[in-house]
């Protein structure tokens, strides 16, 4: 059996409608992680208070 590589592929940048998925640098240990970065869903607007009638 041979041994597998050491080093991981460098993976491209993920991108979807809500969020971006990019790989980070591998640690001492060897782990590759992956950081998700989420888009806002929805805009939050300053509360007016309504007129009085």
């Amino acid at each position: 059996m041979s041994e597998q590589s050491k080093s991981r592929p460098k993976v491209p940048e993920g991108k979807v409608r809500f969020h971006k998925t990019k790989q980070m640098e591998p640690n001492e240990k060897g782990f590759v992680g992956y950081e998700t970065l989420w888009d806002s869903l929805q805009k939050e607007v300053e509360y007016k208070t309504p007129k009085r009638p």
